[in-house]
This record gives C-alpha cells, structure tokens and sequence, in this order.
C-alpha cells in the first residue's frame, strides 16, 4: 500500500493554483515511456477522461524524492509534450504529457518515441475504459481502441497497435446518459477512484521491473 493518500492529490485537483517548480536535474535516457491520456486545462481536470493524468500525477509523487509540487512538468524545446524524468529503481522513465488534447495524444507520442529512441513496446499509456469497472486495472499490449480517440490518434502516429494500455475502469454511463457526457463529468472521489489509482501506479511499477506477464497476472488476480 501506499503510505501517500489518494486525497492530497485530489485536494490539489480541486484546489488552487501551485507552486513553481524546482529546475530539475537532467537523468539518464530513459527506458520506457510513461503518458497519461486527458485534456489539458483545468475544466478537464476532474473528470472520469482525465484519470491518466490523475495516475501519471500520482506516479510522479511516488517516485520523486523531492518535495516537488504537482506542476511538475517541463517543456521540451520543440516538442509537442512535457516531460518529468523520474527512476524507478534501476530504470529511468521518462512521464510525458500531451501539449495537445485528447484526440490528438498520438502526436505526442510518437514525437516522445522518436526523441527518446524509445520502442513502442517500451511506451505504457493510462487511460481511461468504459468496458471495465469503475476502479478495476486491466493491462494489455496491442489490440482494438474500443472507439478511445486518444488510443486511435495513437495506433495511427505509431502505426502499430503494439504498446502497453494499462486500462483505467470508470465504468459505462448511467440510463439516460451519453457517453461524452460521462466521460467529460467529473469523477466522484472515493475507495473505487483510490483503487483506480493506487493500481495503475501499481501496474506502471510491475510492468517496468518484472514485465507484462507477471504485471498481469499480479493486477488482474487481484481479489
């Protein structure tokens, strides 16, 4: 478990402005790739679309050995993203974000790939997932988009479905609700969005030290 709670996060999602950041020190090239998908701005910061950037926030703080606030990601001359360099244990990762919003995340991604020299394969990008239960973990390499534009800007940028999804349940929408409605409504706080987080930032950490079978196996036998 971890000792940080889920509600400092939210406390700064829903609060106020923060702080500036401390200029960061430069890391080694990084192994993997880490993205959350949402849009950018704070009229998107609640909400269920925006759960990678909860999750890639929470990583941050996890990992990061300063007390660093949350605007903790820099920009990158020339580059449709931002960046924080972070390790976990051994490996160096590199947490990017969108300059960009949702639909056009594959920009970033592909941008970051060829920056890094860092194979598809070794990109793990958060999102959010109607057809998996509001605070449950799922992960997968390659496969269908389910209709997630972010995932298809980024099959389309990459032109191959072969990335690590780990898929983020906010579940489908309520009788009488639209999905873009859904999605864009701001998550509610709770044990289920605790879950939702605590486990993605799980599920990045197994993946990274001990691979995707046993990541699967660990996050999708979970009682």
């Amino acid at each position: 478990m971890y000792e940080m709670s889920i509600k400092g996060l939210f406390s700064k999602l829903f609060g106020g402005q923060r702080g500036a950041s401390t200029q960061e020190v430069r890391k080694p090239p990084p192994e993997w790739i880490v993205i959350g998908l949402g849009n950018p701005g704070a009229k998107y910061a609640t909400t269920r679309h925006n759960v990678g950037y909860m999750a890639s926030d929470f990583l941050f703080e996890q990992l990061n050995t300063s007390a660093s606030p949350l605007d903790y990601l820099k920009p990158v001359k020339g580059q449709p993203f931002t960046e924080a360099r972070v390790q976990l244990g051994a490996h160096p990762l590199a947490i990017i974000r969108s300059t960009t919003y949702m639909n056009e995340s594959g920009e970033a991604v592909k941008a970051a790939s060829e920056y890094y020299g860092v194979a598809p394969e070794k990109i793990i990008v958060l999102h959010d997932e109607l057809d998996i239960a509001h605070g449950r973990v799922r992960v997968k390499l390659g496969g269908n988009e389910n209709g997630h534009n972010g995932l298809k800007s980024t099959t389309a940028e990459l032109g191959t479905r072969d990335y690590v999804r780990v898929r983020m349940g906010i579940g489908r929408p309520a009788k009488g609700q639209t999905v873009i409605n859904h999605v864009l409504s701001p998550i509610a706080s709770g044990p289920e969005t605790d879950a939702l987080i605590t486990e993605t930032v799980r599920a990045v950490e197994l993946l990274v030290t001990v691979g995707l079978q046993k990541a699967q196996h660990e996050i999708h036998t979970k009682k």
